[in-house]
Parts: structure tokens; C-alpha cells; sequence
């Protein structure tokens, strides 16, 4: 899937940035996030910092695979998720391959089976900015244009 988004700078030039990889630039964000200490792994850790501090998350991932498919307490918390960024203007995305989200995110065995939920925050000084986010903002943006509010996103093998 490429999606072609328009950009107007300052000086009214239009440039065009392509996503021609939205599962590699949530890959780059998701690392990113993980150096700089800006990732929150699990449902009720993203919960509570949804609740503590909404303006403090700019990113949101649910991965579902089909072992949890049917397990209604998850599925309850993934719609009362996708209410609150809905809400909170914060963009959201899908990813069918948990163990794969799993892998690039968690360095411990327990956050390997709570990975369902991934939140990237902001930075606290507010001075940086992620290239890789910055094109699933876009990325979403355009989904949402489409009527496609969670868009599933494939992320890329090792």
C-alpha cells in the first residue's frame, strides 16, 4: 500500500511524502521510543498512563492474535482504548503478528505476553521529533480520510 500525502512548507512548495512502508516506520518508531524510554508495554500499564496523563501519548498499537481472538475482557479493553484515542485525537493502529510486536518491543519475558497494547509517549521536554511516527501520523490521517479509523499495519520480518 503507498499512500501519496501532501505537505505545505512554508515557503508554499508542496513536497510529497510517500508511505511505502508503514510496518517499517512503526518498527523505527517503536525503537526509537524504546531508546529514548518512551514506551509503555501492556493493556492496564497504557491504561493508566491514558488515564494519569492523556496529553503525554501521542501513539497507539493493539495487536491481536487469534489465541486471544475470543477473550471478552481483552476485547472490552481494546474498544474502551480505541474510544480514548478517538477522543484524544491520538492516532491508533492494528497489528495481527503479537509475537512479532513482542519481539522488537519487550526485553523481559512478562511483557512478552502483554504486548497487546503499546503506547509511545512524547518526549518531556517536547523538543524531538521521530521522522518514523511523524509518517503514521500521515499514515493515519489518510486511513482515517478513507473511513478506516484503526488501520492494521504489517510489521516487517527481522
Amino acid at each position: 500500500v503507498t499512500l501519496e500525502l501532501l505537505i505545505h512548507g512554508q515557503d508554499a512548495e508542496r513536497h510529497t511524502v510517500r508511505v511505502t512502508s508503514p510496518g517499517k516506520s512503526l518498527k523505527e518508531a517503536l525503537l526509537c521510543a524504546q531508546s529514548e524510554d518512551r514506551l509503555t508495554v501492556g493493556v492496564y500499564e497504557s491504561a493508566k498512563i491514558m488515564t494519569d496523563d492523556p496529553d503525554s501519548v501521542s501513539f497507539c498499537v493493539l495487536a491481536m492474535d487469534e489465541e486471544f481472538e475470543c477473550d471478552i475482557a481483552l476485547q472490552i479493553h481494546f474498544t474502551l482504548i480505541q474510544s480514548f484515542c478517538f477522543d484524544n485525537d491520538i492516532s491508533i493502529v492494528r497489528v495481527s503478528d503479537m509475537q512479532r510486536l513482542a519481539e522488537i518491543v519487550g526485553d523481559k519475558a512478562e511483557q512478552l505476553e502483554d504486548a497487546h497494547c503499546v503506547l509511545i509517549t512524547n518526549p518531556a521536554d517536547g523538543s524531538w521529533e521521530d521522522p518514523a511516527l511523524e509518517k503514521l501520523h500521515l499514515f493515519c490521517e489518510e486511513s482515517r480520510r478513507l473511513n478506516d479509523w484503526v488501520p492494521e499495519i504489517s510489521l516487517p520480518e527481522r
